[in-house]
């Protein structure tokens, strides 16, 4: 909404999260948006608050405020099983007209991408997806949102002055969530589902639920990733090999991934998956800045190429310079044969 004089702007106050609710369970993204709300509310003297929609997740409260938030609304009702955007965004419309936030954050996945946009528009506010960064602007309190703009050539700082609430995305795994802290509490405000909420445009059918084979790049502690440099779908056999021993996934920059060497669930990048592994190797992927964008917060990074002026290899904690064909192949070889001794001792 537009805001017309300081006055209006100084009523809305707090930062609110969108907690991502399936199956009675809060997915991990909604504790990293926590701890970046947690950061700007402290920035603005103000609080945190989360809004849990969903069924039977009532118990899951305790944990929200382990993470740091404030205060937790909750909407717990059967017509929320399963997600309707159409629905949840006609409750949040709802609630923010009611409680005016200053902020309002949340994740960059499917569900959030389908609800956020269209929230943005009910609200007349503006919205910037696909957040890298936040920050509060310490002269008059705004939220400063950055992101890749332009194929990810620059990183663009927006801002949203004469708009409340300010609305921002954030991709998993983009920033950190902080350490929970057992027995915090806070205040739950129950809300219901109010007949206004219900336009009967859309009737869910049928919720299917990604089977166990799925790849989970988002989840894994090692990721071995394979580029242009692995010449074709040969080179991610080898990749799987090496990943399947050292008890990782396998993921791909964009560049295979359009040369059909691998399927897109395993690309990692600006348009694909954002990762935060313990363990990131890096083979044969030279690095522009739109894969850099999804791995470059991985604790460790390991890059194997034959050029060693390429980003990743500058980027990288490890740089191995060489051919990868003759690498690889020797690691594997050598993690078998101590995996054998082990087997025998």
């Amino acid at each position: 909404m537009k805001i017309q004089s300081e006055q209006e702007k100084s009523s809305y106050k707090n930062v609110w999260t969108v907690a991502e609710v399936a199956n009675g369970a809060v997915h991990p993204v909604s504790y990293e948006l926590i701890g970046a709300a947690r950061r700007l509310a402290d920035a603005r003297g103000s609080q945190v608050w989360t809004v849990a929609l969903g069924c039977g997740h009532t118990g899951e409260a305790g944990s929200l405020f382990a993470y740091g938030a404030d205060k937790v609304i909750l909407v717990d009702d059967s017509r929320l099983e399963a997600f309707n955007d159409e629905l949840e965004c006609n409750i949040l419309q709802r609630l923010t007209i009611r409680y005016r936030p200053e902020i309002l954050l949340c994740a960059a996945t499917s569900r959030g991408r389908a609800l956020i946009p269209r929230l943005a528009g009910k609200l007349h506010a503006g919205l910037t997806a696909d957040c890298t960064g936040l920050a509060i602007d310490p002269g008059n309190g705004d939220l400063l949102q950055t992101r890749p703009a332009f194929g990810g050539n620059i990183m663009a700082t927006i801002r949203s002055s004469e708009y409340r609430p300010q609305m921002a995305t954030v991709r998993p795994k983009v920033m950190s969530a902080p350490e929970p802290l057992p027995g915090r509490t806070g205040e739950i405000i129950r809300e219901t589902v109010e007949p206004g909420d219900v336009f009967k445009v859309k009737e869910i059918l049928q919720s299917v639920r990604q089977n166990g084979s799925a790849v989970s790049l988002g989840d894994a502690r090692i990721i071995v990733a394979g580029g242009r440099a692995m010449k074709g779908p040969e080179g991610f056999v080898l990749l799987e090999r090496f990943a399947s021993l050292v008890g990782g996934a396998v993921g791909a920059s964009r560049a295979a991934v359009d040369n059909g060497w691998i399927s897109y669930p395993h690309q990692v990048g600006q348009t694909g998956a954002t990762v935060q592994t313990d363990v990131y190797i890096a083979c044969g992927i030279s690095g522009q800045i739109q894969h850099l964008i999804g791995m470059q917060s991985c604790k460790t990074i390991i890059a194997i190429d034959v050029d060693d002026t390429t980003p990743m290899m500058k980027l990288a904690d490890i740089a191995v310079k060489g051919d990868l064909f003759e690498i690889i192949p020797a690691v594997i070889k050598e993690i078998e044969t101590v995996k054998s001794k082990q087997e025998k001792a």
